[in-house]
């Protein structure tokens, strides 16, 4: 028996072996295409306005500290604060949307009421409308509101998030079980209480991905923060390089566009290398109770 199982054993390692090469292969190809666009964008930063007219080159060049210096000194653009102001944006973005579309979509999945199901397909309806459909309006009551050169159209809207609801709504379904928010309350727990101590962290893996989702959207946003901010210390990275970029041929420095969006790209790296422990920590954690 103890043969016959060992001869099972190595030929179905021989029949993955093919297979699990051919997906190693496949991650291997995607991961290069995926990262050779940032590979080019770093080697473009380290070459000068007149290297980049030459055409592209794998090798990079020495002007990296130039550029930066040329951007800091020659470019009157405010880019401390741009980042500044970009990362609060997104950050409390991303705090706000996810956290509080967790709840929704915890209020739809833990209690029955009459229209549950007309309210979670409005939700998703709103989904479908596009930003650009209700910029006027949104533009007109902004003005009356007195809001413009605020952070607060950017924020307080983007808690509303049907995408995130949608998500969270539906990784809910598979990782809370009623019987646990039943059982707690049970024992006496309230309702904030049970969201925010028994489901809220077994929802880290979701959240977390959510949460780099709604990041890097806000963080590259262009529309509504140039529809919104017109102060110069008011606006955000993304507005920053398009006036860059719109500089006259006379003052325009292509190195130091690359340099700018290279410096744009850091911030989003270290949310995401922050916020991915949390994913690889709920995989580990499911595979472990299955």
């Amino acid at each position: 028996m103890m043969n016959q199982a060992n001869n099972y054993k190595n030929k179905k390692g021989l029949a993955l072996g093919p297979r699990r090469a051919v997906a190693y292969l496949v991650l291997v190809l995607v991961s290069v295409l995926c990262l050779f666009w940032f590979y080019i964008l770093f080697i473009n930063a380290t070459r000068s306005h007149g290297e980049l007219t030459t055409g592209f080159t794998p090798i990079p060049s020495t002007h990296l500290l130039e550029n930066w210096h040329n951007l800091l000194t020659k470019s009157t653009l405010p880019i401390w604060s741009g980042m500044f102001n970009s990362f609060i944006v997104a950050a409390l973005s991303a705090i706000l949307s996810t956290y509080f579309s967790t709840m929704t979509a915890y209020a739809i999945h833990a209690y029955d009421f009459k229209l549950k199901k007309f309210m979670f397909s409005f939700i998703l309806m709103i989904m479908m409308i596009p930003t650009q459909v209700t910029a006027l309006g949104f533009l007109q009551l902004v003005s009356k509101m007195k809001l413009e050169d605020s952070f607060i159209p950017l924020i307080v809207p983007a808690i509303a998030a049907p995408a995130t609801f949608f998500y969270m709504k539906q990784y809910m379904e598979s990782t809370l079980p009623l019987s646990l928010v039943e059982a707690a309350r049970i024992d006496g727990s309230g309702e904030f209480r049970t969201f925010n101590t028994i489901a809220f962290p077994l929802m880290k893996p979701a959240i977390a991905v959510q949460m780099i989702f709604t990041f890097v959207t806000s963080w590259n946003n262009y529309f509504t923060p140039a529809l919104i901010l017109h102060n110069e210390k008011k606006k955000t990275l993304p507005i920053l390089i398009a006036q860059l970029r719109s500089a006259d041929w006379l003052k325009f420095d292509m190195g130091q566009v690359y340099v700018m969006i290279a410096f744009s790209i850091f911030p989003v790296i270290i949310v995401y290398l922050f916020l991915s422990r949390f994913i690889v920590q709920g995989v580990a954690l499911g595979s472990v109770k299955g």
